[in-house]
């Protein structure tokens, strides 16, 4: 892929905003990139997988999994290029993906290494600062969720299990749950669960299917 290009595509994500163009062009042509086409319908990454490299989503879009423990329910969001997945996957406790990417549309991606990301933060002081950044934010956020305003009714007890569950807190979600395990996770009966989503069904929030719940626009639910 000619530097130029590769360059137009690397300012598309936050990791490489601020650099200078004599920086990227540097990095361009000293790093060794993968370029991979993911056809529809294959996985990109698996959840419980090693992260051994940084991914980025340069063209297409991608349907993330994420089941809960038992397996009892499961969460399906869509994201769309670009977009760099699990970033914090590569580095702490656990090096491992949480989630199940798999390409919706024909996907095109351009992933880095780990020795290179690692060469690439001695190397380059802005883009070890957004990565830093990236995560430190990331980090933030997750320490101020105990302390939000407790929900008062139960389409915000509703509200907030869906966004909590959510890798980003807009778009489209899909929840494959039975209404007797959202009730248990609520501490609701089923039948006022049932009141609560045909309520919020009846203002377009979202649609009910026998065993799931499509979310078209999950920042209209938060709002």
């Amino acid at each position: 892929m000619p530097e130029l290009q590769l360059y137009d595509q690397l300012l598309q994500f936050p990791l490489f905003q601020g650099m200078s163009r004599a920086d990227l062009l540097l990095m361009a042509g000293n790093t060794r990139f993968g370029f991979q086409k993911v056809a529809h319908g294959k996985a990109v990454v698996k959840e419980d997988q090693a992260c051994q490299q940084l991914t980025f989503l340069v063209r297409g879009t991608l349907k993330a999994t994420t089941q809960a423990a038992d397996h009892a329910y499961t969460f399906v969001e869509t994201f769309n290029a670009p977009f760099l997945i699990q970033p914090e996957a590569l580095f702490g406790l656990t090096q491992r993906y949480t989630r199940t990417m798999q390409a919706d549309t024909e996907c095109h991606l351009i992933n880095i290494s780990k020795d290179e990301v690692l060469r690439m933060l001695d190397d380059f002081l802005v883009f070890r600062l957004n990565l830093l950044g990236l995560l430190a934010t990331q980090s933030q956020r997750l320490a101020r969720h105990p302390w939000r305003r407790v929900p008062q009714t139960l389409e915000e007890r509703i509200t907030r299990f869906f966004t909590d569950h959510c890798l980003y807190p807009a778009g489209q979600k899909e929840v494959h749950i039975l209404m007797t395990r959202l009730a248990d996770e609520l501490n609701a009966s089923r039948l006022d669960i049932s009141k609560a989503l045909n309520q919020m069904q009846a203002r377009s929030l979202l649609t009910l299917h026998r065993g799931r719940i499509v979310i078209p626009m999950l920042e209209r639910l938060i709002m």
